[in-house]
């Protein structure tokens, strides 16, 4: 059975979003964010389970690579439905369909679908947990949520030309993270999401934490690049010269230099078989044993 989509919204600007998805980076950020994220993305997916015939929901799709990337999945017989405040850059395909939608005021269908995804959304909205709850709501019985979340309290310099360049590229992230928390978002959200969703509902909890590495030729590079070109006119506003920008960029193209991320938490949970009558235990768990098999390009 095919979901009604959600409302679609007019256009308008993003609540809190650090980064604008249609920028002049645009290109350039979702290039890397599908190199670095899309195999632990669409591969927990697969583990989970999706196949053919289910009916899914991205919200916050971006560029579009996880929504083509379920509908590969889904085929034949299943749709997905990719939602973005601004969605223009996602691709048409048979069976899916592009919504421009603001998931924070915009209506959701209830239980209406098999999966749902959330790749670097929650953390930057003030409403996560209210949001959550909706996209929880949205689900069938059984079905899936998988959320993915960076906890970027801790980004280090693990290799640089000298200690000064160290200190600044430490600086950076720092600023960022303060940047983040001005729009209402938090960057260390990622390590509560596991918690959240158990607090919104979901069982069988599924964790599974990722650490990239930053070097010359990474897709995880190319994202910090981009937070630095997009963010560059607030990093002046808030104390960063020019020639220190300058400095920033070439520092993390030098072949000396390698950074760490923080850690992505990639939580999976479903939504129970039935409500819980008054006076019912809760559901137990069937599985909430963190997952640390390391990805290929964790550290």
């Amino acid at each position: 059975m095919t979901a009604s989509p959600p409302a679609p919204s007019p256009a308008r600007t993003p609540h809190g979003y650090a980064f604008d998805n249609d920028s002049p980076h645009s290109a350039a950020h979702h290039a890397s964010l599908e190199g670095a994220l899309d195999p632990l993305t669409l591969g927990h997916l697969r583990d989970g389970a999706v196949g053919p015939g289910m009916v899914c929901l991205e919200i916050g799709a971006g560029a579009g690579s996880v929504a083509h990337g379920l509908l590969r999945m889904v085929a034949p017989g299943g749709t997905v439905t990719a939602t973005d405040v601004k969605p223009g850059r996602i691709a048409a395909a048979p069976g899916l369909t592009v919504l421009a939608h603001d998931v924070v005021t915009d209506p959701l269908p209830e239980s209406a679908y098999d999966v749902v995804v959330a790749r670097l959304v929650l953390q930057h909205l003030p409403r996560r947990q209210d949001v959550l709850r909706r996209l929880v709501r949205a689900l069938r019985p059984g079905g899936l949520l998988q959320v993915d979340e960076f906890d970027a309290a801790h980004e280090p310099c693990l290799l640089a030309p000298t200690p000064q360049d160290a200190a600044l590229y430490e600086r950076f992230t720092t600023a960022k993270a303060t940047l983040m928390r001005a729009g209402g978002g938090d960057p260390t959200w990622g390590r509560r999401a596991p918690a959240a969703l158990r607090e919104a509902g979901l069982t069988a909890l599924r964790i599974r934490p990722h650490v990239l590495l930053r070097a010359a030729g990474t897709p995880a590079l190319g994202l910090q690049l981009h937070h630095l070109a997009h963010l560059a006119p607030r990093l002046r506003d808030s104390g960063f010269t020019p020639a220190e920008l300058d400095r920033l960029d070439a520092l993390m193209r030098d072949p000396g230099f390698a950074a760490a991320t923080g850690v992505l938490y990639s939580v999976q949970g479903r939504r129970p078989l039935r409500t819980p009558a008054a006076g019912d235990a809760p559901e137990a768990p069937r599985d909430t044993t963190p997952d640390t098999t390391p990805s290929p390009e964790a550290t």
